[in-house]
């Protein structure tokens, strides 16, 4: 099983998200710049990770979405290829138009950064399989720019069709009914504000994280 992550500059996440893929794959993830125009061959998983893409310049990524790479991106996930967007990850897939709606400043204007409580919303997808129904699991966040939003019609469309992954258990950043992370309608691309790979092993405290990506894998085998 082939990963890869892809590295702007100001990501600070990639070697995490590295780290947490080579750890359930079981192989090295590749490590794609931004600048690149194709992605390797074979590929089974896609990370984008978290951080300051382009120091957050005009908004949080917004010029991420447009580097070079993120075209083939999209056309990966048009293929079926799973994505996972953690935290810029989340913001550069709604700016690349890959998830509705769109990330904005927290409510209270501050950078949250601690763990928090997620409902799990759907057990239904590759990435929440080994999750139950509204389980309530703790994954870190850490991000001033993670308040959820789209119109109603469109919040009503994600909860009709199953594709909330996860919410909050409280208000965290002001995110439209508490919105956490999200699916896109083929249900291949996640994008989520709490980092799960901060939370794939005991020494970090908690494992609730690990299981996304067990259940990738397992979908993907």
């Amino acid at each position: 099983m082939k990963a890869a992550v892809i590295v702007f500059p100001g990501s600070n996440c990639d070697r995490d998200l590295a780290v947490a893929f080579r750890e359930l794959t079981g192989h090295e993830t590749v490590m794609v710049w931004h600048g690149e125009t194709t992605l390797p061959d074979g590929l089974d998983i896609i990370g984008v990770p978290g951080g300051f893409s382009y120091g957050d310049y005009l908004r949080s990524g917004a010029m991420a979405a447009r580097s070079p790479v993120m075209r083939a991106v999209a056309d990966a996930a048009g293929r079926g290829v799973a994505v996972l967007g953690v935290c810029n990850g989340f913001q550069v897939l709604t700016e690349t138009g890959l998830l509705p709606g769109a990330l904005m400043r927290n409510a209270g204007l501050n950078f949250v950064c601690r763990d928090v409580g997620l409902t799990v919303g759907t057990s239904q997808t590759m990435f929440t399989s080994r999750y139950e129904d509204g389980e309530e699991i703790v994954i870190p966040v850490a991000h001033h720019d993670g308040n959820y939003f789209a119109d109603d019609a469109t919040l009503d469309r994600l909860e009709g069709e199953g594709r909330v992954a996860f919410r909050y258990t409280g208000d965290v950043n002001g995110s439209a009914r508490n919105i956490a992370g999200i699916v896109n309608d083929a249900g291949n691309v996640l994008g989520m504000m709490p980092h799960p790979e901060r939370m794939i092993e005991a020494a970090h405290g908690r494992t609730d994280g690990r299981r996304i990506f067990e259940g990738l894998v397992g979908a993907l085998a």
